[in-house]
């Protein structure tokens, strides 16, 4: 099962991405967290793991990466990085961290000042996902950049389902709409998992968003809201966070 985990800034996507692989941990899967969002510094952190390099440095840089993409749009051919499918055993040991069958894997980040733009980061992301081969029991979680650019660089294109991580704001409400519209299009699952809630706050969202799609809600948790803020390991047993682990096995059994 490969999924997209999506929302705006601050909804809390990192956390939810984070919580949700240690639970299917838990329970007997190997997870990679693909971190393709280039301003996210904290997800090793929140998943209790060290930093470790970028698959963009370990396939020639930035540099060589955008000009690949360069040269396939110049001659119009279809980009790729890779000679063969990639299994969780094949990503270079320079840009994995892992404890067990916990993986993160980072694709890229922004480090200095006008250095560029972004699209050679979200490219190999989009390649990565499109290339990886899974085993029965494997579960990747991609951790995408806040909002719907990675939806409009077609990164879902390699996923399973995409997950709309949704704070309690009018703002989420407006972009679920969005995220829904480009899934459509995508052709992928899109499902709602509603961060940050209280029982009024949920009821209205549920019922501005429907409530089909909704397959978690999870309330703020005091000791999750410490740990990422301190840069502690998360640890906290989230009752939303066992919904969605279950309903994702649910998908995964029947797929």
């Amino acid at each position: 099962m490969k999924i997209i985990v999506s929302g705006k800034g601050g909804s809390g996507k990192s956390t939810v991405s984070s919580l949700l692989a240690l639970d299917l941990v838990r329970r007997g899967r190997r997870v990679l967290v693909v971190d393709a969002d280039e301003s996210n510094f904290g997800l090793e952190a929140l998943l209790g793991l060290d930093g470790s390099g970028e698959l963009m440095d370990c396939l020639g840089g930035k540099a060589a990466v955008g000009g690949k993409l360069r040269e396939s749009m110049t001659k119009k051919t279809e980009l790729s990085f890779f000679d063969r499918e990639w299994g969780f055993e094949d990503i270079p040991s320079d840009c994995l961290s892992a404890r067990g069958p916990l993986m993160l894997m980072q694709v890229g980040k922004i480090k200095t000042f006008g250095e560029g733009c972004a699209c050679p980061i979200g490219s190999l992301a989009k390649g990565f996902l499109k290339n990886l081969r899974l085993e029965r029991d494997d579960v990747a979680i991609v951790d995408a950049e806040a909002g719907v650019e990675h939806l409009g660089r077609g990164i879902a294109g390699g996923a399973d389902m995409i997950l709309a991580v949704l704070d309690p704001s009018y703002e989420s409400i407006r972009l679920s709409a969005k995220m829904c519209e480009m899934a459509g299009e995508a052709g992928k699952p899109i499902y709602y998992v509603l961060n940050k809630v209280d029982g009024g706050s949920a009821e209205h969202m549920r019922k501005a968003i429907g409530e089909d799609r909704v397959i978690a809600s999870i309330e703020r948790n005091g000791t999750v809201e410490r740990q990422g803020l301190t840069g502690e390991p998360l640890d906290a047993d989230v009752d939303g966070i066992t919904d969605l682990a279950s309903f994702i096995l649910g998908k995964a059994g029947a797929s």
